[in-house]
């Protein structure tokens, strides 16, 4: 319930590993944070320190992120933090920061993207299926079926 929901803002550090799990199929890459800040003295625009996250998605988004995202390009990307420490016996105790990602995206304001759905494997299924008929069926017919038009018989002289 108390959850730290972050937007980050950087470039992807490393290909996306892509795995198919029991639960589903997941994905990891690290992504490369680095603020930047007017230096006065320089006036100039400077790197300031780079932060570095694992960023983690699962299911269609893990599929996605494999198939679209590439080591160097800028990203946005929105999820729960999650930072662990751990002490390994005769190591120094090191700590990771890791994003479990809801949404990920390229930063548009850094350059383009060309967007297409994925196709989902159900929606292949259904197209197997015959289209149904979404016309209003015409007043007068309670089965919903169309009228059927009879020709009058021809006059006989």
């Amino acid at each position: 319930m108390n959850e730290t929901v972050v937007c980050v803002v950087g470039n992807v550090a490393t290909p996306p590993v892509y795995r198919e799990l029991a639960a589903g199929p997941s994905a990891r890459f690290r992504l490369a944070v680095t603020s930047r800040y007017w230096d006065r003295e320089k006036s100039a625009w400077t790197d300031g320190h780079t932060n570095f996250f694992t960023v983690w998605a699962n299911r269609q988004l893990a599929v996605n992120v494999a198939a679209s995202v590439e080591v160097g390009q800028p990203v946005v990307v929105q999820g729960r933090l999650k930072v662990r420490t751990e002490v390994r016996e005769g190591q120094q105790s090191w700590a990771s920061a890791d994003i479990d990602a809801v949404a990920v995206g390229h930063d548009l304001a850094r350059g383009t993207a060309l967007f297409r759905r994925a196709a989902k494997p159900e929606a292949q299924a259904a197209t197997a299926r015959p289209e149904p008929v979404w016309e209003t069926p015409p007043v007068g017919t309670p089965d919903g079926e169309q009228a059927q038009q009879h020709p009058e018989p021809a006059a006989v002289t």
